[in-house]
């Protein structure tokens, strides 16, 4: 859907919107945590993850839809829209339910750590749907990248207090790692399926698709079927609708308007910061502590990923982080 080019206002107006995204992926597992934190009183999560995702879901959902019907009016809307998006749908529900009950489980800047793992899942993906990838398999850099990727998700969680101990984390970890394989399995079914499509109108489909499959999900699994958002205060709506805008809405257009501008090379490597941003403003405003050799490994993992992404200009990967 984005060619690794540099256009429509090159580098001065490209660098604000890959930061402008950094920041806002960097923010939805403090959002989801913020949900997810038991209440002082009572021990119960503000809302479960089916309602978070129902609701966040939702509320992107009508946001796009104007653009969807005005464009269906205009005649606009491309032929085959509709087909193509529901494989990357499918990917993206997974994904999505999956990271939304992470925060549940674990400390946001430690599953976003784990959660880069992804990267490994998007090059070898890449490497069985596209021939013209497999040249990469012959860089030792790549096989490096791949090894630190690993080297440095196994030694986050090893390196934690209780290691794998405890069934429950080891069950959220896998929960982590399945969200990550789901989300580069959405980013390559949108470059296999969606590349003929404009990319705003390509994400609003997918988001109409989305949202749909998560409010039903919602509607069956959900505490009170969702109906307990209904009695937020003011502040709690405020924090439900800017987690929808700014974590899916309003993100993946920075994102998409910065490949344009950057090439996806350039912003896929600023991007593989946001586990370092996350877990910063975690110790600050929920009190996370990662050890020092937890924050070596994940940072050993982030480089993993920058050597994997710096083997060849990767058009090929277009990876929501996730919302």
């Amino acid at each position: 859907m984005a060619d690794d080019t540099r256009s429509l206002g090159g580098l001065g107006s490209g660098i604000p919107l890959i930061l402008a995204t950094l920041l806002s992926w960097a923010s939805i597992p403090l959002f989801l945590t913020f949900f997810a934190r038991p209440d002082a009183v009572t021990g119960v999560a503000l809302i479960d993850a089916w309602t978070a995702n129902g609701w966040r879901y939702g509320i992107s959902a009508v946001f796009w839809l104007p653009l969807l019907l005005l464009s269906w009016k205009r005649g606009k809307l491309p032929a085959g829209i509709l087909t193509a998006a529901l494989v990357p749908t499918a990917f993206n529900a997974v994904g999505q339910t999956l990271f939304a009950w992470c925060p549940y489980y674990l400390d946001p800047g430690f599953f976003t750590f784990v959660f880069r793992v992804q990267i490994v899942f998007v090059a070898l993906g890449a490497w069985l749907l596209f021939p013209q990838e497999r040249a990469v398999l012959k860089s030792p850099r790549f096989w490096l990248g791949i090894a630190l990727v690993v080297f440095g998700s196994v030694g986050l969680v090893l390196l934690g207090s209780n290691g794998l101990a405890v069934p429950q984390k080891a069950f959220a970890i896998a929960i982590a790692i399945g969200s990550g394989a789901m989300f580069a399995g959405y980013g390559l079914a949108v470059r296999y399926y969606m590349k003929p499509y404009p990319a705003v109108l390509a994400f609003g489909v997918i988001c109409q698709y989305t949202a749909i499959l998560v409010v039903i999900t919602m509607l069956i699994m959900g505490r009170e079927r969702g109906a307990d958002v209904l009695s937020f205060s003011g502040f709690n709506w405020f924090m439900l609708v800017s987690s929808s805008l700014i974590g899916i809405a309003v993100s993946h257009v920075t994102y998409y308007a910065a490949l344009q501008r950057l090439g996806i090379a350039v912003s896929m490597g600023i991007i593989q910061l946001q586990p370092v941003f996350t877990a910063s403003a975690s110790m600050v405003i929920f009190g996370e502590q990662l050890n020092a050799g937890q924050w070596t490994a994940g940072l050993i993992g982030v480089v993993g990923a920058l050597l994997i992404l710096s083997v060849k200009p990767p058009a090929r990967v277009e990876t929501p982080a996730g919302g």
